[in-house]
């Protein structure tokens, strides 16, 4: 083979390895849920790190400095950050879940000044909630420059600036004035980014870039959701026109000075519109993200009647949020993340591709896959739509910030391990001493039974098998769970209040720990009994059951007459061509 060829074989299939975190996420204001509460969604569409971990509240002395790491989520996995490629970081400063024997510890990529004291957070490949219900939710964007990390110059990605805004701050503005000038103090690298920040009272929607490959700093531009509405994002930046007078909107102040400097606008277009000014459209193909979008909108307020259609990356059809038609709970928020178009023209579950027994998993080439590395392993043009629920999701959750709550009540964290339409919601609040270590535990390269990662990925894995069949049984237990949670909340919340009222609010943590707890405990017990079930169940391509072994199914016909079933050998003589 000609050296070049394979040189080049080479680093498509390495690029292969680690797929961009495309994600999607969505802000719920106050007025658009069914409780009042302020919701936060995210699912985390990249084979990575799949555990959520405990990060407690510490106290630091004075000049401590913190350590930067470098997020794998920004420009996949670099060793020369320490760390592995299924550890996202590996230090013993941020509590037990970090800290990890017999892995390279993570190399800062530089120090800032540590504060005197730092908030208690679940942490995942981004931050996800601290203990005053500061939520946060994100999505990678396609940015016109993607800068890579360098010490002294640029050292911060939004994984990092979301934990120092858990660790710092209270509210959603506060957190984002403290993102913005961390970005333009430390300089920015990576891809594009969006970050949803909520608090109890309110969300915003906070989008960020690089500029220059050689530069520091970046750009960012935040924007608030009205109460009454709903964002949603798919990799692509979501705000428009940058508006100086208003007061729900924030900006860093080098914003229209960087896009004159390079040419990218002038005054004389009018405002600066950041989706297309910094942004450079949709990953991969067309409709990579505003599917999804349209798809979501759709769910929420099908009054609208929104056309799947668009002329172009940067449409003006899918507004920057929706009035929903009707006032949204968290089922109905995960439901989005679980969607594979089920009933529309885009529909996964339908077709040859989705085989005879209706898997909608469409494993993806690497032009699909990752990220500033474009390339093909088939000559063939072409492309599978892609979905809010994806096969490569590692974790998805639905956080819940309650106003009328005392903090370590009112956040709870609805976590999903890998992909949702597969996995169960279970609660964590944000008051919670620890997190269950199945699901501190999780390693892409392990069949760890004590994972719950483990657990939800190899059910996930096995039911591609026979897709239509295995997810009723999977939607039967999950559903048991999910229902059971929701119903439970308001009685468990009580008796927390109780213990809160009574003035013993570590008795209140304590007990919402135990609850979450136990809770996961039977969760994982019960799926890898599931799992169990579904192998004997489906053995051989049989339905197996006590009632009768070996029950045949066979494929449906359009699928037969497509795969060429009517030419095999019904007949001793030879068919004519």
């Amino acid at each position: 083979m000609n050296r070049i060829v394979f040189a080049v074989l080479m680093v498509v299939c390495l690029g292969i390895v680690n797929p961009v975190l495309a994600c999607t996420t969505m802000l719920v204001g106050k007025n658009a849920s069914q409780d009042g509460s302020v919701m936060v969604s995210h699912s985390d569409d990249g084979l990575n790190d799949g555990s959520m971990v405990y990060v407690p509240a510490m106290d630091h002395k004075p000049g401590s400095m913190r350590a930067v790491y470098y997020s794998h989520a920004a420009l996949d996995f670099k060793p020369q950050w320490g760390a592995t490629v299924s550890h996202r970081i590996v230090t013993k400063d941020r509590g037990k879940a970090y800290n990890k024997t017999g892995v390279a510890p993570s190399v800062p990529l530089g120090f800032i000044p540590q504060v005197a004291h730092t908030y208690a957070y679940f942490d995942a490949n981004y931050g996800v909630m601290n203990e005053h219900q500061l939520s946060i939710g994100e999505c990678t964007d396609k940015a016109k420059v993607h800068p890579e990390p360098e010490p002294g110059k640029r050292i911060f990605y939004s994984a990092e600036l979301s934990r120092v805004a858990l660790e710092r701050t209270k509210t959603a503005r506060e957190a984002i004035k403290l993102m913005g000038e961390l970005i333009e103090k430390y300089g920015y690298y990576g891809t594009g980014e969006t970050l949803l920040v909520a608090d109890p009272n309110e969300g915003w929607v906070m989008e960020m870039a690089g500029y220059d490959m050689n530069g520091t700093g970046g750009v960012w531009v935040a924007q608030r959701v009205p109460d009454d509405k709903v964002f949603v994002a798919a990799n692509q930046f979501r705000i428009r026109e940058i508006r100086p007078d208003s007061d729900d909107m924030m900006y860093s102040a080098n914003i229209f000075a960087i896009a004159q400097q390079k040419g990218w606008w002038s005054p004389a277009d009018g405002a600066l519109d950041f989706t297309s000014v910094y942004g450079d459209g949709e990953f991969h193909h067309p409709y990579y993200s505003l599917r999804r979008v349209w798809r979501a909108q759709s769910m929420l307020a099908p009054s609208l009647q929104l056309s799947p259609w668009v002329e172009g990356p940067f449409t003006r059809d899918y507004a920057f949020a929706v009035k929903p038609d009707k006032k949204i709970t968290v089922q109905e928020l995960f439901a989005i993340h679980r969607d594979n178009y089920e009933g529309t023209e885009f529909d996964l579950t339908k077709g040859l591709a989705a085989g005879p027994f209706g898997n909608p998993n469409r494993f993806e080439g690497n032009a699909e896959s990752v990220a500033d590395k474009e390339g093909r392993l088939t000559p063939l043009v072409g492309e599978f739509e892609r979905p809010l629920n994806i096969y490569r999701c590692v974790y998805s959750y639905v956080n819940q910030s309650r106003r009328w709550l005392p903090n370590s009540i009112g956040g709870v964290v609805w976590f999903g391990p890998d992909r949702p339409a597969t996995s169960v919601l279970m609660p964590f609040y944000a008051g919670a001493l620890d997190l269950p270590e199945s699901v501190q535990r999780a390693d892409i390269l392990k069949l760890d039974r004590q994972s719950m990662w483990t657990a939800f990925n190899y059910v996930a894995n096995y039911s591609m098998l026979k897709y239509s069949y295995m997810i009723q049984d999977i939607r039967a237990v999950q559903e048991r769970y999910e229902n059971v949670a929701l119903a439970r909340q308001p009685e468990l919340e009580a008796q927390a209040m109780t213990l809160w009222n009574s003035g013993d609010k570590h008795g209140a943590q304590k007990f919402l720990t135990r609850y979450s707890d136990q809770n996961a405990a039977a969760v994982l017990k019960d799926w890898w009994k599931l799992s169990e079930l579904l192998y004997v169940k489906y053995n051989d391509g049989y339905v197996n059951t006590d009632k009768e072994i070996a029950q045949p199914v066979f494929y449906p016909t359009w699928w037969l007459k497509q795969v060429g079933f009517e030419d095999g050998p019904t007949s001793y003589q030879p068919k004519k061509k």
